[in-house]
């Protein structure tokens, strides 16, 4: 097997603002594997806020054995090596996990939803994400959603109820709104939350720091609409610390370290009975 690895900085057309903090752009990690004449491409993107850098992606990449990862009867063994590494890097390993997935489905001669049993006539509905910013740029932004059917919202400042008051001036699509661990007071949260229920919020992520089990507990427990877990479940070995606090799950191919445990998380929250909604955050995958 021969691999490769690119880095290039995706430009946003707008400065992406959330709760805690804004950029302009996205380092994105580039893999290429090819087999027997066959190549398999994945991409990930490296937010910061989860620690990862081209120089961090780089190093882990030059540590993969790809004559030993050939070898590898599938891809429990391929990830169990891969965490063997390094526990961290999940956004070059989700990279790697798409590149092997693209790869197979080539090989089989199937699209990769087919290898989850997915039914593409029946699927979510995508969102339009909208960072935080001025009324102004926001007009412009719902411009650039005109083909999508549900709008997410960031949240987290001061000025929330003005972002949504604007957003509704424009449209009456459903709104999912995530916080990003931005608000601090759950009694204020909770006001807010019925607040944004009235707005026509579907659903609302992260509403307060991802360790304040208790908080975000007491939330979903009076909440009018779901409540979602973002930063508090990255990986599969975080959902039995959420179970109860949370509604639901956000499913984000980076953070999970790509298809493979971003399928087994699905599968676990459904036997836990979380519902999950799943983020795909620059998938590549033909």
């Amino acid at each position: 097997m021969k691999a490769s690895i690119r880095f290039f900085d995706l430009q946003l057309k707008h400065t992406f603002s959330i709760a805690k903090f804004s950029r302009n752009s996205t380092p994105i990690v580039f893999v290429e594997l090819e087999q027997d004449g066959i190549t398999g491409i994945g991409e990930g993107s490296m937010v910061p806020y989860m620690g990862e850098s081209p120089d961090t992606a780089n190093v882990f990449f030059k540590k993969i054995n790809w004559l030993l990862m050939a070898s590898f009867s599938g891809m429990e063994e391929i990830h169990q090596y891969l965490e063997s590494l390094s526990p961290g890097n999940p956004a070059v390993k989700a990279a790697v996990d798409l590149a092997l997935h693209d790869l197979q489905g080539k090989k089989d001669g199937i699209p990769c939803y087919q290898m989850f049993g997915a039914d593409p006539e029946n699927m979510p509905v995508t969102s339009y994400t909208i960072g935080i910013d001025t009324p102004e740029i926001l007009r412009e932004k719902l411009h650039d959603a005109d083909a999508f059917k549900v709008i997410k919202m960031k949240l987290g400042r001061e000025n929330d109820e003005e972002l949504i008051r604007t957003v509704r001036e424009l449209t009456d699509l459903p709104l999912y709104v995530d916080a990003n661990q931005g608000w601090n007071d759950r009694k204020k949260a909770i006001d807010k939350i019925y607040w944004l229920h009235d707005q026509g919020v579907q659903l609302i992520e992260q509403p307060m720091d991802k360790n304040d089990l208790e908080g975000n507990a007491w939330l979903t427990e009076r909440s009018p609409v779901p409540i979602i877990a973002d930063e508090a479940v990255q990986r599969l070995a975080n959902l039995p610390d959420i179970k109860g606090a949370y509604h639901g799950i956000n499913v984000k191919l980076m953070k999970s370290t790509g298809l493979f445990e971003g399928h087994k998380m699905i599968v676990e929250a459904k036997k836990m009975k979380i519902e999950s909604w799943k983020w795909m955050i620059n998938f590549v995958c033909h």
